[in-house]
């Protein structure tokens, strides 16, 4: 069997409330609102990764999920999101277990998210 490969990645998960949400990872986060859909908001949060937050997906027991982003600045991120009001679960630490260095906070509907470098990019 040929694998033919998948051209976007978008995870959707629940939001309590989309202007909250919107305020959260459209202004302290900068991801770039790609599509309004009333009760679903959509979110690139890489060149084709993205990002969905609905009103009507049922709540779930966000444990076990962590929303991660890459970059290579995780102490510029952690500075910005400090500044903008971001209470952090963890601020950032080398982990040499998985030769990283990342941070975790939640968003307003408790989601985790991380912001991690790799010390050997994936890519």
């Amino acid at each position: 069997m040929t694998q033919a490969g998948f051209d976007q990645v978008v995870t959707f998960l629940h939001a309590a409330d989309l202007e909250r949400t919107t305020h959260f990872y459209a202004d302290l986060l900068d991801l770039p609102l790609v599509r309004d859909q009333a009760t679903c908001r959509i979110f690139r949060a890489a060149p084709q990764a993205y990002l969905g937050f609905c009103t009507h997906l049922e709540a779930p027991h966000p444990q076990g999920v962590i929303l991660t982003l890459v970059t290579a600045d995780v102490d510029g991120w952690y500075a910005r999101l400090k500044a903008g009001g971001v209470e952090f679960v963890q601020p950032p630490a080398h982990n040499p277990k998985y030769q990283i260095t990342h941070c975790f906070f939640k968003d307003p509907d408790g989601h985790l998210l991380e912001i991690q470098r790799f010390d050997q990019p994936l890519e």
